[in-house]
């Protein structure tokens, strides 16, 4: 085949490309270089596949999704693409089959996980055969300024030298300027063509709420917006995981617990059904996500507070990727942030290293107390601007009110001042906060705190109040936390603002609203705008999917999309030329599913 536009119809079965998907193809096709930045569910992969289509010889994918192979293979199967894999998970017989395949030119795509570079026997198989591209997937995994660092991803640069003639594309779909600009050299792709689509994901709700009983927030999230929906849950330690797995578990959600902890046949087989059954929720570390192909998650939970901008944005890009309303939720409190900084302040690693890692930190803080557009601050950080407020998201729907908390920035900072220099002490907030509300506590009466000159002096809030405030002066570099105990101490920026030379703006706290839509089913998401008649007959044609995609051992999105199953019951085909025409439905998969569909839509049937 030399037309990808004629591939993109007969392979993929859709007429157009999307954004900047065909100036990128044609770009490789003619033997050019590209690093591609395009958000989850923008179509990346159908950059490199198609000019491996195109261009003599098979594509080589460097892709460190080693659990999702076989998955990808399937889905490129399922269209009639030739496709194989080579991975530490296949015996000696499977890899030499794969080998002899691409050797003899009978494969269109070969996946590599990039550890399997290191080994020379990986290079000379490529030079027995005829590489026509190499595409790095998830590329920001060779920056350790981004979010996913992994060094493997090092020694990548070193294809172009072995291959110069080999067009190379570099895809993530994460990446600020500083980031790319890492890619690019890392990689030797400074000479290539940059495309950077929008990061915008329209139909993801962000929403961040004050941490209050987490599990219980999430709980109520899930029963009132998310029944029955597919999902994903991140927490920050592995035993928060088992623990909030078992928990939802015990509340009648299916949930599974996934981490690096679990030994590989548990991991691999969770992810299998939350890959292949509807309605599972998937509870995991971020060892969890990158890759997942699946279409139909309709939220995102973050129990703790992600590290980075670059990784939540990953993370969240996993809701939704059918266009459809999902959620991007995310309970964040005081705890959070000082656990961050302990995190940050004992990690491994030089002063720049730390300091990196702290602007990451700040950046997500800064995106957490926003008094203005959620989206809009989110794209701000990938140097992207929104002309208005996006509608959809917490501070668009319930706007927060912000106010002056000099005189109580003052009076905790003036309280930490005064433990530090007269009493040679430091505490955690808590201890602070019973000092401002004049409790005489055990501990307070135990250090003679009730005889401190700021004892009592902040009654006019409640613990609740002073507790965002702490969590707001950390995030505004105002207090720093020290030690194993989480001590609190001032700041060099502090001075300003006991010396009455700066103001501070604290955000207030208030409930969030549901969105305008809420939906409580997957089903009810999946048929939202579908006329009346055609409701049902999408429920006939999923449950024909649930039955061929068990049958063959694959996820249903394998066999056809959400999207492909509404257009289907809205113009009801009569006739395999009629179904022929559906976004979607390519040559393969008419020949292969196309008699079953007219078989369902039929009367009776």
């Amino acid at each position: 085949m030399t037309d990808p536009a004629h591939v993109l119809r007969t392979v993929f079965g859709y007429d157009s490309f999307r954004g900047d998907q065909q100036a990128i193809v044609e770009h490789v096709v003619a033997g050019g270089d590209a690093l591609v930045l395009m958000p989850t569910g923008g179509g990346k992969s159908l950059c490199y596949q198609i000019p491996a289509l195109v261009r003599d010889g098979v594509g080589v994918v460097v892709s460190p999704l080693i659990a999702l192979m076989q998955d990808q293979v399937d889905a490129l199967s399922a269209l009639g693409v030739r496709a194989g894999f080579l991975n530490s998970t296949q015996d000696p017989g499977e890899r030499q089959m794969v080998e002899a395949m691409f050797v003899a030119g009978e494969l269109d795509l070969l996946y590599l996980a990039p550890e399997r570079l290191r080994m020379e026997s990986t290079p000379r198989l490529l030079e027995r055969g005829k590489v026509s591209l190499f595409a790095i997937d998830e590329a920001h995994c060779v920056s350790q300024w981004g979010h996913d660092f992994r060094p493997d991803y090092l020694q990548l640069s070193h294809l172009h030298e072995r291959w110069p003639d080999v067009p190379r594309i570099a895809l993530t779909a994460t990446a600020t300027e500083a980031t790319r600009k890492e890619i690019a050299s890392r990689l030797n792709l400074e000479q290539a063509r940059h495309f950077v689509s929008s990061f915008d994901r329209p139909n993801i709700q962000y929403r961040i709420a004050p941490k209050n009983e987490p599990k219980r927030q999430l709980l109520d999230l899930l029963r009132t917006e998310h029944s029955g929906d597919a999902g994903i849950v991140y927490c920050l330690s592995r035993s928060s995981v088992d623990k909030t797995a078992e928990w939802l578990t015990e509340q009648g959600i299916p949930a599974l617990p996934y981490h690096a902890g679990l030994d590989s046949q548990t991991r691999a087989a969770n992810q299998a059904r939350f890959l292949r059954e509807d309605g599972v929720v998937m509870v995991a570390t971020i060892a969890f996500g990158m890759g997942i192909d699946k279409p139909d998650v309709r939220f995102v939970a973050h129990l703790d507070l992600p590290k980075s901008v670059e990784g939540y944005y990953q993370e969240t890009g996993r809701a939704g990727r059918d266009g459809l309303p999902s959620t991007a939720w995310l309970a964040y409190g005081l705890q959070d942030v000082i656990q961050q900084r302990k995190m940050i302040d004992t990690s491994e690693g030089d002063d720049a290293h730390r300091r990196r890692l702290g602007q990451h930190l700040n950046s997500m803080l800064a995106l957490c107390e926003t008094v203005q557009c959620r989206r809009g601050n989110l794209l701000a950080y990938f140097g992207e601007t929104l002309t208005e407020p996006c509608g959809n998201c917490d501070t668009c729907l319930t706007p927060p009110e912000s106010w002056d908390g000099t005189v109580a920035a003052q009076k905790f900072l003036s309280a930490v001042f005064r433990l530090d220099k007269e009493r040679r002490q430091r505490f955690g907030a808590g201890q602070v906060i019973d000092i401002l509300l004049g409790r005489k506590t055990a501990k307070v009466i135990q250090h003679d705190h009730d005889g401190l000159t700021v004892f009592g002096i902040g009654e006019e809030l409640n613990e609740s109040e002073w507790r965002g405030v702490v969590r707001q002066l950390l995030a505004q570099g105002l207090l720093a936390v020290e030690g194993d105990y989480g001590t609190l101490s001032l700041t060099e920026a502090s001075a300003d603002v006991l010396g009455r030379r700066r103001e501070v703006r604290l955000r207030r706290e208030t409930a969030v609203k549901a969105p305008r839509a809420a939906r409580s089913t997957k089903a009810a998401a999946a048929v939202a705008d579908l006329p009346a008649e055609a409701a049902p007959v999408f429920e006939q044609l999923r449950a024909w999917r649930a039955a061929t995609a068990r049958e063959q051992g694959v996820p249903a999105y394998v066999i056809f999309h959400d999207a492909t199953l509404r257009q289907i019951a809205t113009q009801a085909p009569t006739s395999l030329a009629e179904l022929g025409t559906v976004s979607g439905v390519g040559e393969n998969k008419l020949a292969k599913y196309g008699q079953a569909i007219l078989d369902t839509l039929s009367p009776g049937a």
